[in-house]
């Protein structure tokens, strides 16, 4: 069963396409997606997946249960950031380490996106409130590794609080967040004749978007691989296993709030994802002196690629025997 998993989750044209990026870019082919195609893809992407979640949550009767899930998807957005910091500050600087531990704690939105498609591969269906995780997710872990800075931060001093605030409330409104949180609302409350009508923009296109997306991704991943090395064996180690724990870890740990196998997944998904998008923009204006020719490598061209082919058969049958 494990390897069956492995194997199909290898073969998915979506990853492979993932691939066809990184072999591009060692052959130094002139393949590239033009800049302004790839972020409208991103945003469709988003959108798709807002849109149909909130149709989904619309049919959802709210409970305890999907009360305690988003406890605990805000629980593991908070925690996550707090620990691997003191894991990276003895190797990294107190800059880096607290942006590491944003990334890591905070989520991937392509990454949640593409395991959406492993779960349709399992003839399963995602619930609607977990896009409202992903959204609530994304901001806190921004907050903690900033808090965590100027806490350890003795040389430089803490940044400008002015400017601290402004990046805490960029990180509950930058653009893939409002666009989540926003396509979810409209998915609530469109009737299910009106979605019909944009069905085959949200649905039937939704997976060739995703491989020509991840094509993208292959070609950006390969092309930051070479300045990564320069640092050394533990970051490389680190984006490796340090997914795969926090992955696991909630795989089995969710079932303290939820017995949903698909809810389950999706968290332990956003729990081993990393953030390459939200989290280096919000660390970009507050602290300058965090590398992103290190925490984007380790975020993208590293745990991205073991997510999607060793993790997700690794959560899901954790998800499942548990």
């Amino acid at each position: 069963m494990n390897f069956n998993l492995l194997v199909e989750n290898l073969t998915n044209p979506a990853l492979l396409f993932f691939v066809l990026g990184l072999v591009a870019v060692l052959c130094k082919s002139d393949l590239e997606i033009p800049p302004n195609s790839s972020k409208f893809i991103s945003l469709y992407l988003l959108f798709s997946i807002g849109f149909k979640g909130g149709q989904e949550l619309a049919h959802e009767t709210f409970s305890m249960e999907i009360f305690w899930t988003i406890l605990f998807g805000i629980g593991i957005a908070i925690v996550i950031p707090f620990y691997t910091f003191f894991i990276l500050k003895r190797k990294l600087s107190i800059y880096d380490a607290g942006a590491v531990a944003a990334a890591y704690g905070s989520i991937s939105a392509v990454t949640f996106v593409t395991a959406v498609t492993y779960l349709e591969i399992q003839n399963m269906v995602l619930h609607g409130h977990m896009v409202a995780i992903m959204a609530l997710m994304e901001a806190p872990a921004i907050v903690v590794g900033l808090l965590l800075i100027s806490s350890f931060d003795k040389i430089g001093g803490t940044a400008d609080i002015v400017k601290k605030r402004t990046v805490v409330k960029h990180s509950f409104t930058n653009g893939s967040v409002m666009l989540i949180l926003g396509s979810l609302l409209i998915g609530f409350l469109a009737s299910d004749a009106q979605a019909e009508g944009i069905k085959p923009f949200t649905n039937d296109i939704f997976k060739g978007f995703l491989a020509i997306f991840l094509l993208d991704m292959g070609i950006v991943s390969g092309r930051k691989l070479g300045s990564f090395f320069s640092y050394g064996w533990f970051p490389l180690v680190f984006a490796i296993i340090i997914p795969l724990f926090n992955g696991s870890v909630v795989a089995i740990m969710s079932s303290m709030v939820t017995d949903d196998i698909s809810n389950r997944f999706m968290l332990a998904i956003l729990s081993a994802s990393a953030s390459y998008i939200a989290v280096p923009a919000a660390m970009k204006m507050t602290v300058p002196q965090a590398n992103p020719g290190l925490f984007l490598p380790m975020a993208l061209a590293v745990t991205f690629p073991v997510n999607i082919t060793i993790g997700m058969p690794l959560y899901y049958l954790l998800a499942s025997a548990f």
